[in-house]
């Protein structure tokens, strides 16, 4: 990737769950400012722990950082707290979407203005998220226990645009959502990226989505970026196809043929 304009730059981390279980082996990758990144990978592979490395909130999981370093626009900020972090314009939308159950779509999204001070600033704020997300103007006082997944989803992303952010950490946008409606998510993060201005790094299973909507990929396995590359690139390797994607192997004439790789992925060998 070209070095210039680099806002987040991880650099070999190694990652340890309770002093002794090794998460994450020598990752590093670089998000450019205004692009839109994806780290890709099944189960298990590591996304939702780098993401939590930069965001610094694997303090409440029982990790750390053990190795490496983690700079946004060149300053190290692994001693930094979440809070600090939200004030640079770094914001993390969490995994299983993590609304209150209990508050409005309109209080939740208000709990993502809290660092900011300027009541004219939350205004314009909160009308832009409506702008995005139509759907949450609607269901505006509708608790937020009682709309659809798609609805949190659109929640949680709308109360990280809450805070104003420069760059948006975006964990399994499309987990648990119809097809169309992971479209729709999909379009709206195109826009803001687009119109906004806002940097996207987003980790997702689902491999075709996110190459078709991201600049740039990385693919990690088991605690390893594997490989990465343009996201056309990476959406035309034979590897990612087969593995990841479900449509290489051209000579497979049925399902019966696929009861085991025909040949271990180059990186593993």
């Amino acid at each position: 990737m070209e070095q210039q304009n680099i806002v987040l730059n991880v650099n070999g981390i190694e990652v340890i769950y309770n002093h002794v279980i090794l998460v994450l082996k020598g990752v590093s990758l670089q998000v450019p400012e205004g692009g839109i990144v994806a780290i890709l990978g099944g189960n298990g592979a590591g996304k939702t722990t780098t993401l939590r490395a930069i965001s610094n909130l694997l303090a409440g999981e029982r990790g750390a950082v053990t190795k490496g370093s983690i700079e946004l626009r060149g300053e190290r900020i692994e001693n930094l707290s979440p809070a600090d972090l939200v004030k640079r314009g770094v914001v993390q939308v969490m995994e299983g979407r993590h609304c209150f159950a209990h508050l409005t779509i309109e209080e939740n999204l208000m709990t993502g203005s809290y660092t900011r001070t300027s009541k004219g600033e939350i205004a314009a704020n909160l009308e832009k998220v409506y702008n995005y997300f139509p759907r949450l103007k609607t269901r505006r006082t509708s608790q937020a226990a009682y709309t659809s997944g798609g609805e949190q989803q659109m929640c949680a992303i709308g109360r990280a645009i809450m805070t104003n952010p420069s760059m948006v950490l975006l964990d399994e946008p499309s987990m648990g959502l119809a097809p169309q409606i992971v479209e729709e998510v999909f379009n709206i993060v195109k826009d803001l990226n687009t119109k906004e201005k806002v940097t996207f790094l987003l980790a997702e299973q689902n491999t075709n989505m996110a190459l078709k909507y991201a600049d740039y990929g990385y693919i990690m396995e088991s605690g390893r970026v594997v490989m990465d590359g343009a996201a056309s690139d990476l959406a035309s390797n034979e590897d990612v196809k087969e593995f990841y994607l479900g449509v290489g192997g051209g000579e497979r004439k049925s399902f019966k043929d696929v009861k085991s790789y025909k040949r271990r992925k180059r990186w593993l060998a």
